[in-house]
């Protein structure tokens, strides 16, 4: 919960599902709903992490909506999506960076990634993310090139 506002917040991200056991938990208690999330961690450091997925709609709009009060209408294609049918699914991701600096002994993932960010996720040295010209999205075929006659 956010101290200031109030307002719930996941403590992972919103689409982790719950454990079964506080599926429940979650319309009547939500702060002590215990998420279906795990980290891998040696030494103490975070290398990797992920989560069981919800797979219902229903509760995916209920916590979007009611719990985190995220209003937005640019989750409905998840949501059309999920009342299609989703099978029970998860992730997990290893950063790389992450255990070659605990390889490495190194203090910061900074020490070792090849081209660093800065906090904000900008890369100081290719200026990304930022505008694309028409001449870069012509080559990657992002935009026609012409305009078919047919």
């Amino acid at each position: 919960m956010d101290q200031q506002t109030g307002q719930l917040k996941p403590e992972h991200h919103p689409f982790t599902a719950p454990k079964s056991e506080h599926q429940s938990l979650i319309y009547t208690d939500p702060i002590k709903c215990i998420g279906q999330s795990f980290d891998l961690v040696i030494n103490g450091r975070e290398i990797g992490g992920g989560s069981i997925r919800i797979h219902s709609a229903e509760l995916q709009s209920y916590i979007l909506n009611d719990l985190l009060k995220c209003q937005s209408k640019s989750m409905d294609y998840f949501l059309e999506a999920l009342q299609c049918g989703c099978p029970p699914h998860g992730g997990f991701a290893i950063g790389i960076d992450r255990l070659i600096a605990l390889i490495c002994r190194q203090p910061s993932l900074r020490d070792v990634i090849a081209f660093p960010k800065s906090a904000h996720g900008k890369d100081l040295m290719s200026g990304s993310p930022g505008p694309i010209s028409i001449k870069t999205k012509q080559l990657y075929q992002l935009i026609p090139t012409e305009i078919d006659s047919d």
